[in-house]
């Protein structure tokens, strides 16, 4: 008897829609024509024990037990799920074969893993154990995923990287939280102060941002945009660059804070006449972006629609389990398979099937261009976000539409024309003076027909990343130009903007930005995050829910308990350092590149010594509201022994 264990109860549902029928259901499991079973986890099944099941000292909260540190690791089975554990347990013992179909990640590797290996598998079973990859819960994906099994024990290094997580996280968070609660209770507060190597770092970053808001001063600094007309009567704006003789009367980042230089440089270039001294005029195509991850369409729905990390996570469970019209959510790859460039006709019927206002956009695509999504070599576990080839048949929600139709769009875009644009500068000299002139001008718009909102500047002469509206004539060097008009422009240093939910997910994924050491900045690629696509909007719901984090409008800002205890940690527990070390190491060991003990051991060291670093630290401002008492005591001489609970 072949058994098939997935995940959650409905992706075991549409499995055995794909398999031998007729089948019978069982309580917590069915029973295929053939013989074979299909059953599930809830969830995980099991869960790290708790510390008193290593000890029953444990069980209050001490500062002496610190560090707890497990020598012989215990799982327990989860006592809302028992029941169907006592299912699997049995259904695990009776069959021949075992099939892990799991989700996609290394969490789904796990999940269904240590439930095989808990149930005393036979050495022999768990190595006959089959992979399924799963990413589309439509029968004709689900049969060919089962057509493709693969061996389950290629995939020991996903699930290693996932129990080195699992396994650091308890160790981390469990010993901090119980740490700086107990600190914090010596100071008369009575609430937790709840520690993760994801989320501490991460309020760091609001908390940071926030003190730096308050704490700017603005300061006045002056621009000087003139008017330039060419021979021929075109007219264009540009803008000076003060020379090196200016540095005296500039700031550090070169702005000019001499009121009097700027109406200087003004009255001594209008009405006079100059000349081009380089012009550069290049036709630019830009590709279409790839098609979704998670946490990018987290972020174009935070801008977009204001939906928060958590919102669009749960729209796309049910997008993908309810609906069965997009492929496997939580991903955090941009790429697609090779053979399903193939189905793209198939898909972009169903697209317009879903919704009618994409029909336009889909009717000019042509599925006979290969965009660089198509890599087989960039595709592992899983891939990019993408419709299915299910057509409509049910009601979407308001926020599923927005959803789905983002998705779709990106989709589309694979099949349209590159984006062209002529990117044009122009610098001239009037009386000494270097002036600059940087335009983009459309030529062709491509793929940004897919777009939800216009990336066209409603101003024609606006710059930077905006789109002139006018086109500009062949200019050359040597041509002559009169300055016609100057205006000096008054401007004021502005704080960083406040974190918003899109902003706040960019941080996570883009973690090396953030990093304040520059050997672990350089070791980290831009794409490496902190958490994962799974994990990333319930940690941002924690911030909240243990009130260090608040919302006011769309922006996302921390609260006195959030920035004194941000303030009082030390700098490695509120730097995203550590953790995104961690993610790139964890990410190490999926690769094969790097062994479970090798991460393991360092971090139970620093753990250590972490401990007896924060032993010392009094939260006594979080006793009473909004006051900064907070202080450090003198750092202790003597060592803290490492405390091994022992099984």
């Amino acid at each position: 008897m072949i058994l098939y264990i997935a995940e959650k109860p409905s992706l075991g549902r549409a499995v055995a829609q794909a398999l031998p029928k007729p089948y019978k259901n069982g309580d917590g499991f069915i029973e295929l024509g053939n013989g074979d079973v299909v059953s599930w986890c809830i969830g995980h099944l099991l869960e790290q024990a708790e510390p008193e099941a290593y000890n029953p000292d444990y069980k209050k909260w001490n500062s002496d037990h610190l560090p707890i540190i497990p020598e012989s690791w215990k799982l327990e089975v989860k006592s809302k799920t028992r029941k169907q554990f006592t299912t699997l347990k049995k259904l695990i013992k009776k069959a021949d074969v075992l099939v892990n179909i799991g989700d996609p990640d290394r969490e789904g590797q796990l999940l269904i893993d240590e439930v095989i290996n808990y149930c005393g598998v036979s050495k022999s079973k768990i190595a006959s154990t089959q992979r399924c990859l799963i990413s589309d819960l439509n029968p004709a994906s689900i049969k060919k995923s089962l057509a493709n099994l693969r061996n389950n024990t290629d995939f020991i290094p996903l699930a290693t990287s996932a129990l080195a997580r699992a396994r650091a996280d308890w160790l981390y968070g469990l010993n901090m939280t119980r740490l700086c609660t107990v600190q914090g209770q010596k100071s008369g507060f009575s609430g937790v102060l709840s520690i993760g190597r994801v989320q501490t770092p991460l309020l760091g970053l609001v908390v940071k941002r926030d003190l730096e808001i308050e704490n700017f001063v603005s300061k006045p600094f002056y621009e000087l945009e003139i008017s330039l007309t060419t021979e021929q009567g075109f007219t264009f704006k540009a803008k000076w660059k003060p020379s090196d003789a200016c540095q005296p009367y500039m700031d550090e980042e070169n702005r000019v804070l001499s009121r009097k230089l700027v109406e200087n440089v003004a009255s001594r270039v209008l009405n006079k006449t100059g000349a081009i001294a380089n012009y550069s005029d290049e036709l630019k195509k830009q590709a279409p972006p790839l098609p979704y991850n998670l946490s990018a369409l987290q972020i174009d729905a935070a801008k977009l629609f204001g939906l928060s990390a958590k919102q669009v996570l749960d729209t796309c469970q049910n997008l993908y389990e309810k609906h069965k019209l997009i492929t496997y959510p939580r991903s955090d790859n941009r790429y697609l398979p090779a053979d399903h460039f193939k189905e793209a006709n198939q898909v972009i019927a169903a697209i317009t099937s879903v919704d009618g206002n994409l029909t336009s956009i889909a009717n000019q695509a042509d599925t006979q261009k290969k965009s660089k999504t198509w890599n087989d070599k960039k595709v592992d576990a899983h891939h990019a976000i993408i419709p299915t080839r299910k057509k409509s048949g049910a009601t979407l929600s308001a926020t599923e539409s927005k959803v789905y139709n983002l998705i779709a769009r990106q989709y589309l875009m694979q099949f349209l024309d590159h984006f062209n644009y002529r990117q044009i500068q122009i610098d001239s000299i009037v009386e000494g003076g270097l002036f600059i002139s940087k335009r983009k001008e459309v030529v062709k718009e491509g793929w940004k027909i897919a777009l939800l909102n216009s990336t066209k500047s409603k101003d024609s002469d606006k710059e930077d990343d905006n789109y002139a509206k006018s086109k500009m004539p062949t200019l050359k060097v040597g041509d002559s130009v009169t300055c016609t008009d100057a205006l000096i422009l008054d401007k004021n240093t502005t704080p960083p903007k406040r974190f918003n939910d899109a902003s706040l997910l960019s941080a996570m994924t883009g973690i090396s930005r953030y990093v304040t050491d520059p050997e672990i900045r350089k070791i980290l690629r831009e794409t490496d995050g902190i958490g994962t696509e799974a994990t990333r909007a319930g940690i941002i719901e924690l911030l909240f829910k243990r009130n260090f984090l608040a919302r006011q409008g769309k922006e996302i800002r921390s609260t006195d308990i959030g920035k004194q205890l941000i303030q009082a940690l030390p700098e490695c527990v509120v730097t995203p350092d550590m953790t995104a070390q961690w993610e790139s190491q964890l990410e190490s060991i999926s690769q094969r590149a790097l062994r479970y003990d090798h991460f393991m051991t360092p971090m139970v060291q620093s753990l250590t010594s972490l401990i007896d670093e924060v032993s010392q630290v009094r939260f006594d401002g979080l006793a009473g509201k909004g006051t900064k008492s907070w202080v450090r005591k003198k750092p202790s001489t003597g060592k803290r022994r490492r405390r091994k609970a022992s099984a």
